[in-house]
């Protein structure tokens, strides 16, 4: 019931305000040159094991799915919230969008060669998070890589943390906790990007990229 009471919960507010979200973050690349960055190495980095697909998973209005298209790689995004997923389809037509949950993956076992999932676990309760990362593992094909986007906690003594997110509740991670969860289901870290934050950041936290790979 947890999880689904916060899937729900999580949704529906994605769902109202799915407009207003697009018009925010649509253009967020443009000014980002570190996320183009890692965004490129995650692309390199799957071409090189095999270039499979790559799901966006939490892929919003569908901007991130589009770059990763643009990098060469069979992209598709998916999205818990039909809303998010009906402006994706406008905005990029040619390409895959489908409404789904990442505890429950309407895709087959070791298909893709990457799994992109760029702050779509912070509004997961911390209990719940194990059985989305087995589903990253499940989907991913042996070599295939993971690329997590995620707010830092500030504490190691506190692995999650509650903030006060703009559309629905979320938590920050310690990074060496996620990265031992990560382990855990069988995807190794083999690179992090962090971003530290700038005066202008509404939220002063770090900003954290692992990068992992199924063996």
């Amino acid at each position: 019931m947890v999880e689904h009471d916060a899937l729900s919960a999580t949704r529906e507010a994605y769902d109202a305000a799915a407009l207003t979200y697009a018009q925010l973050f649509r253009d967020t690349l443009r000014e980002s040159p570190l996320d183009r960055a890692i965004l490129g190495a995650f692309a390199e980095v799957v071409r090189a094991s095999g270039d499979g697909q790559v799901a966006d998973l939490g892929c919003g209005p569908g901007h991130i799915t589009a770059h990763l298209d643009e990098l060469g790689l069979a992209a598709f995004g998916v999205d818990a919230s039909p809303a998010m997923i009906k402006l994706a389809r406008q905005a990029y037509p040619d390409l895959r969008f489908d409404v789904g949950s990442m505890a429950a993956l309407n895709i087959g076992d070791g298909v893709l060669g990457g799994v992109l999932s760029r702050w779509s676990i912070i509004h997961t309760p911390p209990q719940e998070l194990p059985v989305i990362l087995a589903e990253f593992h499940r989907v991913l094909a042996p070599g295939g890589h993971l690329l997590i986007g995620f707010s830092a906690s500030a504490d190691p003594s506190h692995p999650t943390q509650v903030f006060d997110h703009t559309v629905a509740p979320a938590y920050r991670w310690w990074p060496d906790h996620l990265a031992v969860m990560l382990r855990k289901s069988g995807l190794a870290e083999v690179a992090r990007m962090v971003r530290e934050p700038q005066p202008t950041d509404r939220r002063q936290f770090q900003e954290i990229h692992l990068l992992a790979r199924k063996a």
